[in-house]
């Protein structure tokens, strides 16, 4: 009986097992959120999922996106994408300044209290700033303040938990 069992039920599981590792391998990937960085818009043990199937040259202003450390090889970090190769970046007076423009951030809770470039941001790199932009180790404190287009990941598509904050990212 129990023979029988396995031998059903052994190539459905391997089949599963499989499917799983290609699916988080190439397609799609639950994270949990480590730091306040991107505190209010995520939280400490949020759960998302972030889809790894882009093309980085479809990412947009202000995207969640998850992409290698440049600090530590193995460690991934999750950002707002602020700039993109081409782009001047400043960080002045409490604001973000794209190519000059003062750009409006509904998702910060408080002024940034520092001050950062003008930086141009080299093709095919990106900028990345954390929504808690006083105490978030992101692009203005890196050595460079860089990430190639080859260190994405993916991109934050919809918070799972906790249950009272599910919602889907634009």
């Amino acid at each position: 009986m129990i023979k029988k069992w396995l031998k059903d039920w052994i190539p459905s599981l391997i089949i599963a097992i499989i499917l799983s590792f290609v699916l988080q391998t190439y397609v799609a990937q639950a994270v949990t959120i480590p730091s306040e960085s991107m505190v209010p818009t995520l939280n400490i043990n949020d759960k998302l999922i972030i889809n790894k199937m882009i093309n980085p040259n479809d990412l947009e202003y202000g995207d969640i996106v998850v992409f290698f450390s440049p600090i530590k090889e193995e460690e991934r970090f999750i950002k707002r994408l602020i700039g993109v190769g081409g782009d001047t970046i400043e960080l002045r007076e409490g604001f973000l300044y794209r190519n000059g423009e003062k750009i409006e951030e509904p998702y910060l809770d408080k002024a940034i209290d520092y001050e950062f470039g003008p930086v141009l941001v080299p093709e095919n790199n990106y900028f990345f700033l954390g929504d808690n932009r006083n105490r978030s180790y992101d692009s203005h404190l890196w050595p460079s303040p860089f990430i190639e287009e080859g260190e994405v990941i993916g991109k934050a598509i919809f918070r799972y938990y906790p249950l009272s904050k599910v919602r889907k990212f634009d």
